[in-house]
């Protein structure tokens, strides 16, 4: 079984690897929205074992980030030199669905105000991370940054992007405006420990393993999947996106978005048969095709983030689903 398809560009020329650097953030203070979430509290781990100076997590109950005055007060009460806002409302093909005008709100408002708070208190860097969604529907593969623009989202999904995609020009005209140092990082699909497994509004990856795992618990012969599973994704493990959004803080400091990913993609069928057999599954899929696939493909040139911060990943797609998997039965519900 073919486990990835082939990135379609060269390669490129060789960089030397980075790590983030105790030095840098040891005399950083650091607001971290979403910091309680999935791939904010692998950041915010990272953060403390790296000995920032302060890691500021507003929680949501006490801080409604898509209201002015909570805005305000988490900039007070953080006194922020480098922001990373990773909160986001988020969710899988059937969330988007459900769910486009909330998502739209919701994402557009936390980010336009934390970036205006961000430039009226003079903050040292805005790190917005936007979404691999907001690419256009039929982008040529692999995805290049230089492509950001040539059309509309897919639609299931366009709400989001659209709202993440728009915090990008906002970036760019406060750096041209007033000098704020705001970068746009695009993380293609994210999966890992702690992830979202919720049924309702989980992404291709947990929402598999749960199903997987559950129909293996009650001796299920057959999984029923969405869409054709003919459709591929890249996929990119938590620690290695916590990792590549700490190097760009450090050492990127241009407006033009960046991709984060491994660089390969793998179709949704082999994605289910790999967490079959690492769950030891052994009935069979059935897919169905009057479901939307969502967008056809996902696979980006990564070459940027290597060159421009010394970003490459790490995990590779089997071990990161051993990984996950393991949390999940350590973790999850019980069935």
């Amino acid at each position: 079984m073919s486990q990835a398809l082939p990135a379609a560009h060269g390669v490129a020329e060789p960089h030397p690897e980075r790590e983030p650097s105790p030095g840098y953030w040891r005399t950083r203070r650091v607001l971290v929205t979403g910091g309680s979430g999935f791939l904010g509290s692998h950041v915010v781990e990272l953060l403390r074992g790296l000995g920032a100076a302060e890691v500021f997590v507003p929680r949501r109950e006490e801080y409604d980030l898509t209201e002015h005055d909570a805005v305000r007060r988490v900039m007070e009460a953080s006194r922020p030199d480098v922001v990373l806002h990773l909160a986001a409302e988020v969710g899988g093909i059937g969330a988007n669905r459900a769910h486009p005008g909330s998502f739209f709100y919701r994402n557009i408002m936390m980010g336009v105000q934390l970036i205006e708070e961000a430039r009226l208190r003079g903050v040292e860097k805005f790190v917005q991370v936007g979404t691999v969604c907001a690419y256009p529907k039929y982008t040529p593969v692999p995805f290049r940054e230089e492509d950001f623009w040539i059309g509309y989202p897919e639609e299931t999904n366009a709400p989001y992007g659209i709202a993440k995609k728009a915090l990008h020009v906002q970036l760019t005209a406060y750096r041209q405006e007033y000098g704020l140092n705001g970068i746009y990082l695009l993380p293609t699909n994210l999966y890992g420990p702690r992830d979202n497994f919720d049924p309702e509004s989980s992404h291709v990856i947990p929402a598999l393993i749960r199903r997987v795992v559950e129909a293996r618990r009650s001796g299920a012969d057959e999984l029923v999947i969405w869409g054709t599973g003919q459709a591929s994704r890249e996929f990119l493990y938590v620690d290695d996106c916590a990792r590549a959004l700490l190097l760009a803080a450090e050492h990127y400091d241009e407006p033009d978005p960046v991709n984060l990913g491994m660089g390969r993609e793998i179709r949704i069928a082999e994605v289910a048969a790999l967490i079959a057999e690492v769950a030891g599954y052994e009935g069979r899929f059935v897919y169905d095709a009057t479901k939307p696939d969502g967008q056809p493909r996902r696979c980006l040139d990564t070459s940027k983030a290597l060159a421009l911060f010394g970003f490459r990943a790490r995990m590779g797609v089997r071990d990161g689903l051993q990984r996950t998997i393991d949390w999940y039965l350590a973790n999850g519900p019980e069935v």
